[in-house]
């Protein structure tokens, strides 16, 4: 598996400032896998969520080096490395399998269990492999990923209770206010993290559910599904006035609300008490504006405090996800090793099979009496010889594993003992 690379960063290494200048969209995501593939010649998925970015690079040979990658990236989003560089971790092999493993598990989410992470590996995956971007290692790969993630939402508890992003948003709301029936609450955005919020928002049943959005059919159609009223953008800050509570979610990728405006809805507002929860990576929500008198203005990093302790409340779920994650990779494992000793195991067989019948059909030469029977049976025996002779390298090639040395120190050991030659087709032999 050494030839599988990942380098990324996420919200436990990196904060929202740095994760959101590395950030894509769906059309920036496309651009940089091509950019990534072209330029090392390997097969690429880049995954990037609110609160990751990961790459994701598998090759024949060696996956590019961390250092080259590092400022490759630094070239696309031109920026200089250094701003994101001590924030990255670089993982190869088994250990990149088993951290894409766990997060398609959601294992390693700021919301343990939450289930917008297995459709955010499908999307990324999926639009590797629409632009040819992935191939023999990371179709089979991600796919083993997805497979995980949903094994883990169906035969775990580790789904259950807080889901989402979102949840825990209305819930930091619902810390901060006894009860919601006189409250306005705000959703700015209609996608899928607006959907969820304005699902949980429901079931607090505030005095009014108003939602903003660029595309006011999408506004009105979101809010109607939860008795609320939408509104198109430009009605943005009237609607900023009346609310109490404002959750905002976009892909805008540049701030839509700023200090100056809100200052100026502040004074619309009489200075009533705000509170803003910024859902969006990068920030829909200028860091200024929590600097206003009466606006408390939170984003996903101070709601990982929120979640900090679900974790040690769910060690059982965990545990069996955990367990769940470790046959997948092992059985991984095993499967990729196969296939790189594919080509050696076929070259030992091919060769040494083809030395016996050399030597058979040199002694049978010499015995022009033998019946077609007898030549069969030593035809047989031959090829029976061969087999047992060859049975141990090829176990060991097989087994071989870390726990043993990696697989390539066998496979180039089998190479030199049995004068193979390297990468050559045993047809060919």
């Amino acid at each position: 598996m050494d030839r599988v690379r990942l380098l990324g960063l996420n919200h436990t290494t990196a904060a929202i400032d740095v994760r959101e200048r590395l950030a894509l969209d769906t059309v920036r995501q496309q651009q940089v896998i091509e950019t990534v593939r072209n330029f090392f010649d390997c097969e690429t998925v880049a995954l990037s969520t609110c609160n990751r970015v990961e790459f994701y690079l598998a090759h024949p040979t060696a996956p590019p080096s961390t250092h080259d990658l590092t400022q490759l990236l630094a070239t696309f989003h031109s920026i200089d490395s250094e701003a994101f560089a001590p924030n990255l971790y670089a993982r190869s092999g088994r250990s990149a399998v088993e951290h894409l493993f766990n997060v398609a598990a959601s294992l390693d989410s700021m919301v343990l269990g939450e289930t917008q992470i297995l459709g955010q590996v499908r999307q990324a995956y999926d639009t590797s492999r629409e632009i040819g971007a992935t191939g023999p290692i990371l179709n089979p790969l991600f796919q083993r990923a997805l497979a995980v993630g949903k094994e883990v939402q169906t035969h775990t508890s580790l789904s259950e209770g807080r889901l989402s992003v979102a949840s825990v948003a209305v819930d930091y709301a619902r810390g901060i206010f006894d009860h919601f029936h006189d409250k306005t609450v705000l959703c700015i955005g209609a996608g899928k993290m607006s959907s969820l919020v304005m699902r949980h928002v429901a079931a607090l049943n505030p005095g009014r559910m108003l939602v903003c959005n660029r595309d006011p059919l999408k506004a009105i159609a979101l809010a109607q599904r939860h008795g609320g009223e939408g509104f198109p953008m430009d009605k943005l800050d009237e609607q900023l006035a009346h609310a109490d509570i404002i959750i905002v979610s976009t892909g805008a990728g540049t701030p839509i609300i700023r200090r100056a405006q809100f200052k100026k809805v502040l004074r619309l507002r009489r200075y009533r008490p705000a509170i803003l929860i910024d859902l969006a990576v990068p920030r829909d929500v200028e860091a200024e504006v929590g600097e206003l008198e009466n606006v408390y203005l939170y984003n996903l990093d101070d709601l990982q405090r929120v979640v900090a302790e679900t974790r040690g409340q769910r060690t059982d779920a965990i545990g069996a996800a955990q367990a769940i994650v470790k046959r997948h990779v092992d059985e991984f494992d095993a499967w990729l090793r196969r296939r790189a000793m594919g080509p050696a195991i076929e070259q030992l067989y091919a060769r040494y099979h083809a030395m016996a019948t050399e030597e058979l059909n040199r002694v049978v030469g010499r015995m022009p009496d033998l019946s077609d029977a007898d030549r069969a049976h030593l035809q047989e025996m031959s090829r029976r010889i061969v087999n047992k002779i060859l049975h141990d390298p090829i176990e060991a090639l097989k087994q071989s594993d870390s726990s043993h040395g990696p697989s390539s120190q066998y496979r180039h050991a089998i190479e030199k003992l049995f004068k193979l030659v390297p990468g050559q087709d045993s047809e060919k032999q």
